[in-house]
């Protein structure tokens, strides 16, 4: 499981603006990087702006599945990663991201900004603490201790048949 990108956009009427967006391609080869950087930013805007506001879905593109959640007030989020993550957390991770970004972020500077001139900075914290997402997602957590649980009881339930 990898999550490769999380970006903060704003759906204007005709375009969608990247507002702030964190990269891990730090598993693409050096001279791909940018290539790679570029593509998911691309693709982060055409999905903004092909998705109506108050909406969440999910799009394969390639082998990534890019998750994407435009909020009634234009701001949008978008997370790319590999087929093996999870959207529950995907879509968790989006709503706190926006959440967080929209009490931080003036919402007069959302339709003029730029990376450059909007201040987030926990964008990078999110896109490294969620590679894990069972230890970032409690309830990802709960569910793999759940499963651990379930199959202790499988293999006890076994020997006690085997004993008998």
């Amino acid at each position: 499981m990898k999550l490769y990108s999380l970006s903060v956009l704003y759906k204007g009427d005709l375009k969608a603006v990247l507002l702030k967006a964190a990269y891990d391609v730090s598993s693409f080869s050096f001279f791909q990087r940018s290539s790679v950087q570029e593509f998911m930013t691309f693709t982060s805007q055409l999905i903004v702006e092909r998705s109506a506001k108050g909406t969440r879905s999910s799009v394969k593109e390639q082998e990534y599945l890019c998750h994407v959640y435009v909020r009634n007030d234009s701001l949008a989020g978008v997370a790319i990663a590999d087929n093996e993550y999870p959207s529950r957390v995907a879509f968790t991770l989006l709503e706190k991201v926006l959440d967080e970004f929209s009490n931080q972020v003036d919402k007069v500077d959302w339709p003029v900004g730029s990376p450059a001139t909007i201040h987030y900075a926990a964008l990078d914290g999110h896109l490294s603490r969620y590679q894990n997402p069972r230890e970032a997602d409690p309830m990802s957590k709960v569910q793999a201790e759940l499963d651990e649980t379930k199959i202790i009881l499988a293999r006890k339930q076994n020997s006690c048949c085997a004993i008998m």
